[in-house]
C-alpha cells in the first residue's frame, strides 16, 4: 500500500508511531509499525497520517512542511526539541516547549540585539521575534497589541512573559530606570503571588496583564498590571506536596537575624499555615549550607533541599531586596510588608479550646498566647481586642427592646478557626493589592499613546481534589480559547470570505454552552452561587443541588459518579459535579464553594483591623470601610461576590484583548515529571490538540496570516511620493511596489481591501511595512524606478508600432504597382485574345498531324494516297498560322478557317479509322468486358458495407432502446424513491441530529478519558481494568466514524437496504482475502459480496488519500472529473450492488468519454488535445480501462493488477449509463485495446496471476487455447 511509504497511526504513549499500510479494513486500515516487523495493528482510518520523507528534518515554521496534520507537526516539535530548539512556529503562533533547565545563551543580550527590527521568518522561532514583531504591528498600524501566553501549568507561561517583557524595555525602553522597574517588578510580584504545586514549582497562583505603554515616538514610558483571582485558600491550606507562597519561606531561609528576632521567625515546619504541606525549601548545594541548622524542617534535614534551576529561597530573598530597592520601596516600607507576611503566619498558630462554660463558646489556648502576642504585635493591635474579636461576634439588635443594643455573641472552636483564617486570607490578600499598586506607582506615565499588553494567568488546571480557585480558573480558560478560536478561526475564516480569497472552510468546537453554563444570568453557575449566598443560611450541599436541578440534560455538567477516576466516584451528587471543558471533564467538589465566593469579612475583624495602631496595616483595610456602611451591616455578614468580581474582571479585559491586535504563545509542557529531555508525545498532543493547534494547521494550509490594508500602505508612503505617483489609485499603487520589488506572486494575494501573505512570508510583509523614512524613501524609488521602466517599455513598442506603420505603407505601395502591372496587361490581353485563341487552336491541331503519321504508318494500303493528303492538310494548318499572326482578323474569320481545317482533319481521320475498325471495335468490346467486371466486384463490396452499416445501426438502435428503457426504468425507481424519502425525511433529519450530537460526544469523551489518563498517571487512581480496556472500546468506536460519516445523507437508505440482504459478514476479512475470494470463490452471491466490499474498501481508502494529499497538490484521478462528480452529487442505488450485479448477470458494456488530465488543462486550456477514457465493465464493477492522450502513450489498466489505479465506482455510480452517446459497441472497444497493446497487456497480467477472473480474462484464455 502506497509503495510502502511510512505513514503515522496512533500509539498510546507517543502519540503517534511510524509504520506502513498492509491492509485495508472495513472502516481501519492495518498498520505495520516499523519498529515492531511482523506485528500488526488497526488504526482508525481518520487517525492515519502520511508522513514526511525525512521523519528526522525539522523546520522552524510547520507551515513549510509538505503535509499539515497533526502527526507531522507533534513529530517536527520532538525532533526540535531534541536538538534543545524549544520554539516553533505555526504560521504566527509560537509554540513553546519548557526545556527544564538553562539553554546557553538562548536568552543572551546578544540574542536580543540579534532580534532587533528583524522580521519573523528571517531567524530561528523565539519569543523575542513575536515580541518584536507585536512592536512592529503597534508602530505602524498604530494600535495597541497583546500576546497572549497559555498553557498549562507548568508549561512556562510566567518565564516567557518575563522574557517578552524584558525584550521590549531593552530593546525599546529609554535606557532609563524605568525599564529596570518593569523588568524587577516580576521578582516581587512572584515571591507574593507563585507557589510551588505538584505540577510546577513556581506555579502562579494569580493572573496578570502587564501592559507596557510607549509614548508618540514608540519609547517606553511606563507600565501598568493588572492582576486576577489571587488564590487565598493557599494561605491557610496545601496538600502535602505543595507550598504556602513563596514570600513565606524566603523569609524564614533569607531574612538577617535581626529581623527573624524581631519578627518571631523560625523554621516552617513551626507554623500551621506551613506545616501541612511542602516544609522543605529550594536550594542549591552552595546556598542550602548558607541557611542556618535552626531555620530548616525535620522534613528538610531529612529529605534534603527542593532542586529547581529557577528557584533559590535564600538567594531568591536577598533578590528580591534588591528588587523592591530598584522599584523603589524604602526599608521601612520593606520591613512593614514582612512584618505582615510574619504577623499572618503567627496568626495562624493560634489555637482555640471549648471554654467550659454554659455559652458554648471558646477561648484561645494557654500555649497560643504568645503567639497571640506576637501576632497582635506584628499587626498593630491590641492583644484583647484581638483574642476578644476571634472569640465573638459583636450583634446590634435592630428589632425589639432598644435598637442598636451591642451584643456579644461567643463563637465555637470551628467558627474561631474560619474567623482566624479569614482574617488571615483579608490580610494577606489586601498585602497582595497593596503590592501591585505600589508596583504600579514604580512606574507611571502622563500620558501613552500605544501599549503592548502581556496576559499571564493560570492554565487550564486538573487535580484530584478541584475547588473554586480551578473553577474559576478554567472559566477563564475556556473564555480565552473562545478568543483564540474567534480571533485565529471565525474571524480570519470571515475575512477571507469578505476578501473573496476563497480559501476552504475549517471547523473547530464552540464552547460558548460551557461559558453559558457558568455566567448566564439566573441560571448560570456563577449566579446560583451568588443566589446562595444571599440566603440566610448557606450551604454548599443546596447549591450543588441546585446546580444539578437547574441543568439535569445539559451535555456539560454531569454528576461525578460518571467520572473516569474512582476517586471521583466516592463523591456524592451533592458534593460536586462535573463540567466537560474544551480541554476534558473536571470534576470540582464544591466544599467551600460558598465560603470562597464571598469576600467580606464579619464587621467585628473588619473594625478590628482598620483600627490598628500600624498605619501600613490601617492603609490596607481603610479603602474598603466607611464608618456609615459599619452600622448598617453590624451583626450581618456582608456579601462581596468573588465569582462576579472575577467575571466583570475578565470581560474587560476580554474588552481589551479584542481592541488590539493579538499575538498568541502556546506554552507546552513536555512531561508530568519536569525533568528535561523527557518528550510525552501523547500529553503533548493532547495539548496542541486542546490549544487549538490542529485546527490552525487545516486552516494555515490555504491561509494567509499577515496583512495590510491598501489605504495604510499608501498613507504610509504618500509624503515621500512625488507628485506623479501620488495621483495612482491606492491598489494600484500597490500592485506597482509589489511589482517594484520582484515579489513572487504566488506568495501574496489582493483580496478586496488589502494585500495578503502567505505562512512563511513575513520577510516579504515587513520588508514593506519598515516605516522609517530612508527604508520607505528607497521603496518609493523603487517604485518610480519601475514605473519609469514600464512607461519606456511603452516608449519602446510606439517607436517598434511606427516602424511597423513604414513597413506597411512602403509594402501597399508596391502592391499599387503591382495592380497596376495586372490591368495593363489585362487590357492587352483582352485586344489580342481572339487571335492568340485561334493560334493556339490551330498549333494543337498542328500537333494532331504526328497522330495522322502513326496511323498512316499502321496501314497497310494507301500509305502514299494518305501521306500526300496528310502533307496538303499540314501546308494548309501552316498557311492559317502565318496568316493568323502577319494579318489582324476577327474571330469569326479565324474560326472559318480553322472549322475548314478541322473538317478535313475529321473526314481524314475517319477514312484512316475506317480501315482499322474491325481491330479497334475488339480491342474496345474487352476493355468494357474488363470495366464490367470491376463494376460488379465494386457493387459486390458497397453490398457488403451497407448491411454491415445496417447492423451496426440496429445494435446501437438497441442499444438506445435498452437505455431509454433503462432511464425509464430508472425515473419510475426514483419517483417511487422520492415518495419513500418524502416519509423519511424526517427521521434522517433526527438521525444527522444525533449523529452529530454523537460525534460531540465522542469528541469529548475522547479528551476527557484523555485528561483522567492523565490525571491519573500522576496520581495512580485511574479505575482498574476500565480505562484499560477503554482503550480498545474507543479504538472500536473510532475505527467506525470515518464509514458513518461518508454514509450520511442520501446514503443511509442504500446502506439499510444493504442491511436488510446481508447474508456475508465481511467486516472482518482482510483485503487481501477479499481479492483472493474474488478470484477463486464459485459461489456468485458470496463473489458479488466480496466485489462489492473489496470497492466500498478501496473508496474508502481512496478518500483517505485525498484527504491527506500534499500542499499545492492536485487530487489523483483514476476516472474523467464528469463521473466523480456525479457520484459524489448523486445517492447510491437502493438496490444492494451485489443483488444488481446478480441482476445484470455479467452484461458487458463499454463506455468512452472524454478526459483531460488536471496537469494537462492549464497547458491546453482550448483542449485542442482532448484525450478519451475507455471503460469494459464487467456486471457491476470495472474490468479493463483505458486512458488515450495525445503525445502520450496509452495508459492500460486491468481489474487486480492495477486496482489502486483503476476507477473503484459502480457503474450505477458513475452514471454512465445515462450518457447519450457515451456507450459503445464492444467490437469498437476491442479494436483499440488490441491496437494500443492490450492483448499482451492482458496476457502478461494472466501469466504472472496478477488478474482477477473476468469476462475478458476468460475470453483470452479461450481464444489461446
Amino acid at each position: 500500500m502506497e509503495d510502502g511509504k511510512p505513514v503515522w497511526a496512533p500509539h498510546p504513549t507517543d502519540g503517534f508511531q511510524l509504520g506502513t499500510i498492509v491492509d485495508i479494513g472495513a472502516d481501519s486500515l492495518s498498520i505495520e509499525p516499523l519498529k515492531q516487523k511482523g506485528k500488526t495493528f488497526l488504526a482508525p482510518i481518520n487517525q492515519v497520517f502520511p508522513a514526511e520523507d525525512d521523519v528526522n528534518k525539522h523546520v522552524e515554521d510547520n507551515c513549510s512542511l509538505m503535509y499539515l496534520n497533526e502527526a507531522t507537526l507533534l513529530n517536527n516539535v520532538r525532533v526540535r526539541y531534541s536538538k534543545d530548539k524549544i520554539y516553533t512556529f505555526v504560521a504566527n503562533i509560537l509554540i513553546a516547549v519548557n526545556p527544564y533547565y538553562d539553554i546557553p545563551k538562548l536568552y543572551s543580550p546578544e540574542t536580543i540585539k540579534k532580534y532587533h527590527g528583524r522580521s519573523l521568518g528571517t531567524l530561528p522561532p523565539h519569543v523575542y521575534a513575536i515580541a518584536d514583531k507585536a512592536y512592529r504591528d503597534m508602530k505602524v498600524l498604530k494600535m495597541s497589541q497583546s500576546i497572549i501566553v497559555s498553557g498549562e501549568s507548568g508549561a512556562g507561561k510566567t518565564e516567557n512573559t518575563k522574557f517578552v517583557l524584558r525584550y521590549l524595555t531593552t530593546s525599546y525602553g529609554t535606557g532609563q530606570d524605568i525599564d529596570e522597574r518593569i523588568v524587577e517588578a516580576n521578582p516581587l510580584l512572584e515571591a507574593f503571588g507563585n507557589a510551588k504545586t505538584v505540577r510546577n514549582n513556581n506555579s502562579s497562583r494569580f493572573g496578570k496583564f502587564v501592559e507596557i505603554h510607549f509614548n508618540e515616538k514608540n519609547t517606553v514610558v511606563g507600565g501598568f498590571v493588572s492582576h486576577y483571582l489571587l488564590e487565598k485558600s493557599r494561605i491557610c491550606r496545601q496538600s502535602s506536596e505543595e507550598r504556602n507562597y513563596h514570600i513565606f519561606y524566603r523569609l524564614c531561609a533569607g531574612a538577617s537575624e535581626d529581623i527573624r528576632q524581631k519578627f518571631h521567625l523560625s523554621s516552617p515546619d513551626t507554623f500551621r499555615y506551613l506545616n501541612r504541606g511542602c516544609t522543605r525549601f529550594f536550594a542549591s548545594k552552595d546556598t542550602d549550607k548558607q541557611i542556618l541548622q535552626n531555620r530548616k524542617s525535620p522534613e528538610h534535614m531529612k529529605s534534603g533541599p527542593l532542586k529547581d534551576p529557577l528557584l533559590d529561597d535564600h538567594g531568591d530573598f536577598n533578590r528580591m531586596s534588591v528588587a523592591m530597592k530598584k522599584i523603589g520601596l524604602d526599608d521601612t516600607e520593606k520591613l512593614d510588608l514582612f512584618r505582615v507576611v510574619a504577623g499572618v503566619l503567627h496568626l495562624g498558630n493560634i489555637d482555640f479550646e471549648e471554654a467550659g462554660s454554659t455559652s458554648g463558646g471558646c477561648a484561645i489556648k494557654n500555649q497560643s498566647s504568645q503567639t497571640l502576642e506576637h501576632c497582635a504585635e506584628l499587626l498593630g493591635l491590641e492583644e484583647e481586642d484581638l483574642r476578644v474579636s476571634l472569640t465573638t461576634r459583636v450583634m446590634l439588635t435592630t428589632a425589639g427592646g432598644a435598637k442598636g443594643t451591642v451584643i456579644k455573641v461567643p463563637l465555637k472552636v470551628e467558627q474561631a478557626n474560619n474567623a482566624r483564617d479569614a482574617l488571615a486570607k483579608a490580610v494577606y490578600s489586601r498585602l497582595f493589592d497593596h503590592v501591585v499598586t505600589r508596583v504600579n506607582q514604580c512606574f507611571p506615565f502622563d500620558s501613552s499613546a500605544n501599549f503592548i499588553g502581556v496576559l499571564d494567568i493560570a492554565g487550564f488546571e486538573y487535580f484530584e481534589h478541584n475547588s473554586f480557585e480551578q473553577f474559576c480558573i478554567n472559566y477563564c480558560n475556556e473564555k480565552l480559547q473562545q478568543f483564540f478560536n474567534e480571533r485565529i478561526l471565525k474571524e480570519e475564516q470571515e475575512l477571507y470570505q469578505r476578501e473573496g480569497l476563497g480559501v476552504n472552510e475549517v471547523h473547530y468546537v464552540d464552547n460558548q454552552d460551557c461559558i453559558d453554563l457558568v455566567e448566564a444570568k439566573v441560571v448560570g453557575i456563577l449566579d446560583i452561587l451568588d443566589e446562595e449566598n444571599r440566603l440566610p443560611q448557606p450551604t454548599d450541599q443546596h447549591f450543588t443541588d441546585t446546580v444539578h436541578n437547574k441543568h439535569k440534560d445539559h451535555f456539560r455538567l454531569t454528576v461525578p459518579r460518571k467520572s473516569k477516576l474512582a476517586v471521583h466516584r466516592n463523591v456524592r451528587d451533592d458534593e460536586g459535579f462535573i463540567i466537560r471543558h474544551f480541554a476534558g471533564a473536571v470534576c470540582y467538589e464544591t466544599t467551600k464553594f460558598v465560603e470562597k465566593n464571598n469576600d467580606a469579612l464579619h464587621m467585628s475583624l473588619e473594625c478590628l483591623v482598620s483600627e490598628s495602631k500600624d498605619r501600613f496595616v490601617r492603609e490596607l483595610f481603610e479603602n474598603s470601610n466607611n464608618s456609615k456602611d459599619m452600622k448598617q451591616k453590624a451583626g450581618k455578614l456582608s456579601f462581596i461576590s468573588v465569582g462576579n468580581k472575577f467575571k466583570t474582571q475578565l470581560n474587560i479585559l476580554l474588552e481589551k484583548l479584542r481592541s488590539t491586535g493579538s499575538s498568541f504563545i502556546r506554552c507546552i509542557k513536555p512531561n508530568l515529571k519536569m525533568i528535561s529531555h523527557q518528550f510525552e508525545g501523547a500529553q503533548i498532543l493532547s495539548q496542541l490538540q486542546c490549544s487549538g493547534m490542529v485546527s490552525v494547521l487545516d486552516l494555515m494550509q490555504g491561509g494567509f496570516p499577515s496583512r495590510a490594508p491598501f489605504h495604510e500602505l499608501y498613507n504610509m508612503y504618500q509624503k515621500y511620493m512625488p507628485p506623479k505617483l501620488t495621483r495612482l489609485d491606492p491598489r494600484l499603487f500597490c500592485k506597482a511596489l509589489f511589482k517594484a520589488l520582484g515579489l513572487n506572486e504566488n506568495d501574496y494575494k489582493f483580496g478586496l481591501t488589502r494585500v495578503f501573505f502567505r505562512p512563511g512570508k513575513f520577510a516579504e510583509f515587513d520588508q514593506i511595512m519598515k516605516s522609517d523614512p530612508d527604508h520607505l524613501a528607497e521603496l518609493v524609488k523603487k517604485v518610480n524606478k519601475w514605473l519609469i521602466h514600464s512607461r519606456w517599455k511603452k516608449v519602446q513598442w510606439c517607436a517598434l508600432s511606427v516602424i511597423k506603420l513604414k513597413n506597411k505603407i512602403l509594402y501597399r505601395t508596391s502592391a499599387c504597382i503591382k495592380m497596376q502591372k495586372m490591368v495593363r496587361m489585362w487590357l492587352c490581353k483582352r485586344k489580342h485574345k481572339p487571335r492568340i485563341d485561334g493560334l493556339v487552336k490551330v498549333r494543337n491541331l498542328k500537333k494532331r498531324m504526328d497522330r495522322f503519321n502513326e496511323v498512316v504508318a499502321g496501314l497497310k494500303e494507301g500509305k502514299q494516297e494518305m501521306s500526300k493528303q496528310i502533307q496538303d492538310l499540314d501546308g494548309a494548318i501552316e498557311a492559317l498560322m502565318i496568316k493568323i499572326k502577319s494579318t489582324i482578323m476577327s474571330r469569326i474569320e479565324i474560326d472559318h478557317d480553322y472549322q475548314a481545317l478541322v473538317t478535313r482533319s475529321e473526314q481524314l481521320l475517319t477514312a484512316m479509322q475506317n480501315k482499322k475498325k474491325e481491330e479497334e471495335e475488339r480491342e474496345r468490346l474487352r476493355r468494357i468486358e474488363e470495366e464490367m467486371e470491376r463494376e460488379k466486384k465494386r457493387r459486390d463490396e458497397e453490398e457488403q458495407r451497407r448491411k454491415q452499416d445496417e447492423e451496426d445501426r440496429r445494435l446501437k438502435a438497441e442499444m438506445e432502446l435498452k437505455r431509454k428503457q433503462e432511464e425509464e426504468e430508472r425515473k419510475r425507481r426514483e419517483e417511487e424513491e422520492r415518495r419513500i424519502q418524502m416519509e423519511m425525511e424526517v427521521q434522517l433529519q433526527v438521525e444527522r441530529e444525533e449523529e452529530a450530537s454523537r460525534q460531540t460526544v465522542l469528541e469529548q469523551e475522547r479528551r476527557d478519558r484523555e485528561l483522567a489518563l492523565r490525571i491519573a498517571q500522576s496520581e495512580a487512581e485511574l479505575i482498574p481494568e476500565e480505562v484499560q480496556n477503554d482503550a480498545g472500546l474507543r479504538r472500536e468506536e473510532m475505527a467506525k466514524e470515518m464509514t458513518e460519516l461518508l454514509a450520511r445523507g442520501p446514503q443511509v437508505q442504500a446502506s439499510k437496504a444493504a442491511a436488510g440482504a446481508k447474508k456475508y459478514e465481511l467486516s472482518k476479512w482482510k483485503y487481501a482475502e477479499l481479492r483472493d475470494a474474488i478470484n477463486t470463490s464459485c459461489d456468485i452471491e458470496l463473489l458479488a459480496a466480496c466485489r462489492e466490499e473489496f470497492h466500498r474498501r478501496l473508496k474508502v481508502y481512496h478518500a483517505w488519500k485525498s484527504k491527506n494529499k500534499k500542499r499545492n497538490t492536485e487530487t489523483e484521478q483514476r476516472a474523467p472529473k464528469s463521473i466523480t462528480d456525479y457520484a459524489q452529487q448523486n445517492p447510491a442505488p437502493p438496490i444492494p450492488a451485489r443483488q444488481y450485479e446478480v441482476a445484470m448477470n455479467r452484461q458487458q458494456r463499454y463506455f468512452r468519454i472524454p478526459f483531460i488530465r488536471p496537469g494537462d488543462q492549464y497547458k491546453d486550456p482550448q483542449g485542442k488535445k482532448k484525450g478519451w477514457w475507455y471503460a469494459h465493465f464487467d456486471g457491476p464493477w470495472i474490468a479493463r480501462q483505458m486512458e488515450l492522450h495525445p503525445d502520450k502513450h496509452p495508459i492500460l489498466l486491468v481489474a487486480g493488477k492495477d486496482d489502486m489505479e483503476m476507477c473503484e465506482l459502480s457503474l450505477e455510480e458513475t452514471g454512465l449509463s445515462r450518457k447519450r452517446g457515451a456507450e459503445i459497441l464492444p467490437r469498437q472497444f476491442e479494436e483499440i485495446w488490441e491496437r494500443c497493446g492490450g492483448i499482451q497487456y492482458l496476457r502478461s497480467a494472466i501469466e504472472s496471476r496478477q488478474a482477477r477472473p473476468t469476462y475478458a480474462t476468460a475470453m483470452l484464455q479461450s481464444m489461446f487455447k
